[in-house]
């Protein structure tokens, strides 16, 4: 079942979301919130548009299948712990770069794991959702 209603308001909501998880994702390393925070939101916001106008349309707009997101963000959360052994530093050393990047502050290596994260939650959470609803 279609709703008019809920496609207009998906056609909104789905990009404040997706701005509110990378705000999430952005603040996690100073405040509550992170990659695991961020991902659910993004989720959430791809599941609605999902029942809303179908699943196959919420995949053209992945453009990619999720769980294609989940071995990206393990490479980018296991680089993130691996770059301090190249300076000598035990694994997940938080390493931060010199001068703070306008709006975003300060970026280093937790930030990059967040990342990782945030791209492992939305692969596992779309891929077990778009699985279910493709199936069912």
């Amino acid at each position: 079942m279609k709703s008019a209603i809920l496609q207009t308001a998906t056609r909104y909501l789905l990009p404040i979301l997706l701005l509110f998880s990378f705000f999430l994702l952005l603040r996690g390393h100073y405040y509550p919130g992170g990659g695991f925070v961020g991902g659910l939101v993004a989720s959430i916001a791809f599941v609605l548009h999902s029942f809303a106008n179908g699943t196959e349309s919420t995949m053209k707009i992945l453009r990619y299948k999720p769980i294609s997101l989940i071995p990206i963000g393990l490479g980018i959360s296991a680089l993130s712990v691996v770059i301090p052994l190249l300076f000598g530093l035990p694994p997940m050393t938080g390493l931060w770069f010199e001068q703070p990047i306008p709006v975003i502050g300060m970026i280093g290596s937790s930030l990059f794991f967040d990342l990782g994260v945030y791209f492992v939650v939305i692969g596992v959470v779309l891929t077990i959702l778009f699985t279910i609803s493709l199936e069912g």
